[in-house]
């Protein structure tokens, strides 16, 4: 298997962990993988009057998952996210948040909310 196989496998695999965690904790998963030309949101989920846009980032080390954000890929999801928001009016009034999901190895998964704000 090429590395670059395996760390696709890696990352989908997590993702399906962040989304099994996030309705553990009662949230409604709303959208996964959501492309846009503006950007790309990991997943799109709901809890009561909060929509959360989540990032799930998965490194050998749970440092590196949770710095792993830089401030580009923010502006891309922050992008993304407002232009899903305005496709769906129905959430017009509700709070918006920027969540990560850090995922390592042999450790629980980290939710992180409101890990940065716009």
């Amino acid at each position: 298997m090429t590395a670059k196989l395996k760390a696709l496998k890696f990352g989908a695999l997590a993702e399906h962990i962040a989304a099994a965690l996030l309705r553990l904790k009662g949230y409604r998963i709303l959208a996964r993988q959501l492309r846009s030309p503006l950007g790309e949101i990991d997943i799109i989920a709901r809890r009561g009057r909060t929509l959360a846009f989540i990032e799930v980032k998965a490194r050998t080390t749970m440092t590196q998952a949770i710095e792993a954000v830089n401030f580009r890929q923010r502006g891309r999801i922050e992008r993304a996210a407002l232009a899903y928001t305005a496709d769906h009016p129905n959430f017009a009034e509700f709070d918006l948040r920027f969540d990560l999901i850090a995922i390592a190895p042999w450790q629980m998964p980290r939710h992180l909310p409101n890990a940065w704000q716009t």
